[in-house]
């Protein structure tokens, strides 16, 4: 077999909510191989996952994210680099926290669990939340009081979850949420759960898929460091049973003032602008460093300010809108772009959608924004320049 994956993994298709007439399917002819509604991670990997028949599938349609040609990044940083963003902000509930929780929501249910409970800056808690609910299990969350944006919390208290703010960051949460797990009647949904981690490498799946290869590199926000395990996970394993190419260098980034793997020691007061890595002492710590080890990889460290500048550089050329926690990613490559060789292929992990904070968006844009103007025509077309 040469070095492209084979194709019969995931062949091709055309995702469509609705059935598709016999006349239509004529008409289209050669053009498509199959139309059907994507049924979600667990169906569409099932093989790949540590399911069984006895498993309830707990789904809300989460992946199949697209992986978007950024053509300015591309650009910019030139010599025939090509640029990939894998806009995981477009699962259900806006961030790549879906892919772990389908799985490990639908294990709960399947030993009988009552009640979840997870510590969170935010993503994990509204994924855990409406995964959960969807379940018919009850949901506790501990969150660090005022490192939670309104828009995620919002989310979490609509999907019915029962929140508890601690006096704290989000590494002492989390040690709350994991003693409870050992001593009372409640599962763990925090990434420490393992299943966690097989959800999420089924990103690493879809971009071989879309690609039918593997990217020469991987550019990922590192908070708790998971996220950067399962991709390593998903690529090692599509590439083993299928012989593809050599596995792609790893980039890991975190904020200058929450970087633990960057410093290798513990980050007492973790600090950015970016909620969403705001964590000093990740509980992957071990398996993110195997992975940059294993695959020549490097950790480094980014600026709220150069995250905010790749932030606004996506709105402003590229129309997508990410959380600032998932422009690191971009930030990241733009800062250490002089390592990428001529002609590689990079991909850029966007991990949650620009509309978990709002309050950052209206405070950092390129926008123009005129207030107040008389409702008047001359008025307006003065503004438009006529």
């Amino acid at each position: 077999m040469d070095a492209h994956i084979d194709r019969r993994v995931m062949p091709r298709t055309i995702f469509s909510p609705v059935p598709i007439s016999n006349s239509l399917r004529q008409h289209l002819g050669n053009r498509i191989t199959s139309i059907r509604q994507w049924r979600g991670l667990i169906e569409e990997y099932h093989k790949w996952l540590p399911v069984s028949e006895k498993t309830p599938i707990i789904t809300l349609g989460e992946g199949a994210t697209p992986l978007i040609p950024a053509d300015h990044i591309s650009e910019i940083i030139g010599r025939d680099i090509k640029v990939y963003l894998k806009f995981d902000g477009l699962n259900p509930t806006g961030s790549f926290k879906d892919r772990g929780m389908t799985i490990a929501i639908s294990k709960a249910k399947e030993r009988g669990a009552k009640t979840v409970i997870c510590a969170s800056t935010g993503n994990t808690s509204a994924s855990a939340a409406a995964y959960a609910r969807r379940a018919g299990i009850k949901v506790f969350i501990l969150i660090p009081d005022g490192y939670v944006s309104q828009a995620k919390l919002a989310q979490a208290l609509v999907y019915g979850a029962e929140v508890i703010t601690i006096k704290g960051n989000f590494d002492k949460a989390l040690d709350i949420v994991q003693a409870a797990a050992k001593t009372y009647p409640v599962t763990l949904v925090n990434s420490l759960n393992p299943y966690r981690l097989q959800g999420q490498k089924t990103a690493a799946f879809e971009v071989i898929d879309v690609l039918e290869k593997l990217p020469d590199f991987l550019c990922i926000p590192v908070g708790n460091a998971g996220n950067i395990s399962a991709y390593w996970m998903g690529f090692s394993e599509y590439r083993k049973a299928y012989h593809g190419q050599k596995l792609p260098h790893m980039m890991g980034f975190q904020a200058s003032l929450s970087a633990p793997l960057v410093f290798e020691s513990t980050v007492e007061k973790p600090s950015t602008l970016a909620t969403a890595i705001q964590i000093g002492r990740p509980v992957n710590r071990d398996k993110a460093v195997k992975v940059k080890q294993d695959s020549r990889g490097i950790f480094a460290m980014i600026t709220d300010a150069e995250i905010i500048q790749a932030y606004k550089l996506l709105g402003n050329t590229e129309g997508v809108f990410c959380e600032p926690a998932s422009a690191i990613s971009v930030a990241g490559l733009l800062k250490h772009r002089y390592e990428v060789p001529n002609g590689s292929t990079v991909v850029c992990v966007l991990t949650g959608n620009g509309l978990k904070d709002p309050d950052c968006a209206i405070q950092n844009n390129c926008a123009i924004f005129h207030k107040k103007l008389d409702p008047d025509i001359k008025e307006i077309v003065n503004v438009l320049g006529f």
